[in-house]
């Protein structure tokens, strides 16, 4: 694992700081980490929007089916995505002015990270707010 990746500072600022959440691949399924993974944002305050191309209404939020179709700012593109997909919802991240990127778990693209890091964009790969937020309860 690459300690870049997973900056203390980046999560931070990213659970601590930072409130809305674009979540690229959240559909109304339940059954989907990237739904539980929106209600637990929610039960932390957080608001949740879903990017996903059919623009559902998922946990109460309207839904969207680009980055740039939000019209409002986003803090934070929580990218529920493999790997090979991933890049480029980092690049329209920082192309809607988001504060940080959010590849979960299994995801990496050090050539994404590179391009959004350089732009002075946080960036976390290849783990989970949950894993985090629990990381931090249990120490």
């Amino acid at each position: 694992m690459d300690t870049r990746w997973q900056d203390p500072k980046a999560v931070s600022s990213m659970l601590d700081d930072w409130e809305t959440w674009a979540i690229v691949g959240l559909s109304g399924n339940p059954d989907r980490t990237a739904f539980r993974i929106a209600e637990l944002l929610q039960r932390r305050g957080k608001r949740i929007v879903p990017i996903h191309p059919d623009a559902p209404t998922v946990l109460g939020e309207q839904g969207y089916p680009t980055l740039a179709d939000v019209p409002f700012p986003i803090d934070v593109v929580d990218v529920f995505r493999q790997s090979e997909a991933a890049g480029e919802f980092a690049d329209q991240a920082v192309e809607v002015g988001a504060k940080g990127v959010w590849f979960q778990l299994g995801a990496i693209d050090e050539a994404a990270f590179q391009r959004t890091t350089a732009k002075g964009v946080a960036m976390v790969m290849d783990t989970c707010p949950a894993i985090e937020w629990s990381a931090r309860e249990s120490a």
